[in-house]
């Protein structure tokens, strides 16, 4: 778990940067292995020159979030499907905030990581998909300077808006799954309202650790 958590970094990364100007609307439109290539190659780079981000500065890192990130990941999507059967029972209400605490976890988790990033680049997989295809996989691998490449794959759905990323694989461990397995455990014991009160607890504690 320790691993999966230190390699997770890297989620943050392919989707962190949205260009901006025409390259946005580019980008909704762009093929899903190519939206991957290229914000990977640029929110590399911008991590690098951003000391601020480099050193885990949460606020920048949600502020990042909340501007270029949010339009490419579907973070509902990506809760409800951790969630699992509890989403079913849940209330819009706490579908929202579930939605809300999952998604601050992830940039909590993340913001701490983010700088070991440094000389990494980033390799694309093949990419197999046909036209009409509304669900793909791609396949990369985040090689750093020394060390062993790590595979990091992306599933994307084709929405309205575009491409979004709703899943990652590191290493072999899918991210909603990882969790939804943590998750089930906690509707079980405290249901939903249970499952809201550890992700608030467990966001507050990390916050108060950033404090500290």
């Amino acid at each position: 778990m320790q691993k999966f958590l230190k390699i997770l970094r890297f989620f943050v990364a392919p989707v962190a940067l949205v260009l901006a100007g025409p390259v946005v609307a580019q980008a909704s439109t762009a093929a899903p292995d190519v939206l991957v290539r290229d914000l990977t190659a640029d929110v590399l780079d911008t991590i690098r020159a951003d000391k601020a981000i480099a050193n885990g500065d949460v606020s920048r890192v949600q502020k990042l979030v909340d501007e270029k990130i949010l339009p490419y990941v579907d973070f509902q999507k990506m809760t409800r499907l951790a969630v699992g059967r509890g989403w079913r029972s849940a209330t819009p209400e706490q579908r929202e905030v579930l939605t809300r605490e999952f998604r601050t976890l992830l940039v909590r988790t993340y913001s701490g990581a983010l700088s070991q990033v440094k000389d990494h680049k980033v390799e694309m997989g093949p990419f197999r998909a046909q036209p009409g295809d509304m669900d793909v996989l791609v396949r990369t691998n985040v090689v750093p300077s020394r060390g062993d490449k790590i595979q990091l794959d992306y599933r994307l759905e084709k929405q309205d808006a575009g491409w979004k990323i709703y899943d990652v694989n590191v290493l072999g461990v899918w991210l909603v799954e990882n969790y939804k397995t943590q998750f089930a455990g906690e509707v079980s014991a405290g249901g939903v309202d249970g499952l809201i009160k550890s992700l608030t607890d467990r966001n507050r504690q990390l916050a108060d650790a950033k404090k500290a």
